[in-house]
Parts: structure tokens; sequence; C-alpha cells
């Protein structure tokens, strides 16, 4: 785990948080816990890494790059999207062709 993998968050953040919808809320059923102002000095939240991504050279026809690029910024990013969503969709049996 990397050191900046690592952030600190007090209690009145996390709530914050949780108002904003930006952290999941607790299971219904998970045991209801007290815990004390120690635990949450302490307390911290890790977020893991993505998979690092693969590079390859791709020869592509004209009109489909220039689809792609005149949607603004992130067209290889919707590529790999579209890649990716035909790649689920051939390995979900309902929805083969």
């Amino acid at each position: 785990m990397a050191k900046d993998d690592i952030k600190r968050y007090s209690r009145a953040d996390i709530e914050a948080m949780k108002a904003r919808g930006e952290v999941r809320a607790t299971p219904a059923d998970a045991p209801e816990v007290e815990l004390d102002q120690d635990f949450w000095e302490r307390a911290r939240i890790v977020q893991t890494r993505p998979r690092r991504k693969s590079s390859v050279h791709l020869r592509l026809d004209p009109d489909i790059l220039q689809f792609y690029r005149s949607a603004g910024r992130g067209h290889l990013t919707r590529m790999a999207d579209v890649l990716k969503a035909y790649a689920e969709a051939q390995t979900d049996p309902k929805h083969r062709q």
C-alpha cells in the first residue's frame, strides 16, 4: 500500500461526505457499535489504485477516429468504453449473437 493511498478524515468529515452522498451508507443489517474518539482519530479510508491499462497501437479508419474526436476530449476513453461494453456483452450468454 503506497503512502498516498491513505487519507485521513475526522468523524465530522465522514458525516459531511455521507450527507453529500460521497460514501456508501451503512447496510441496514450492520450491527450498531459505539466508537470512541480514539477510534476516529486513528481511522483512515484506504483507496486502492485502479488497474493499470495496457498501451496498444491501433489502426482505425479515419471516419471512425473523427467520429470519436468530434465529441471532444476523452475520445480514447469513449472508445475503450465501447470496446469494454462489447466484450462484456459477448461474455454474457443472454446477449451473445
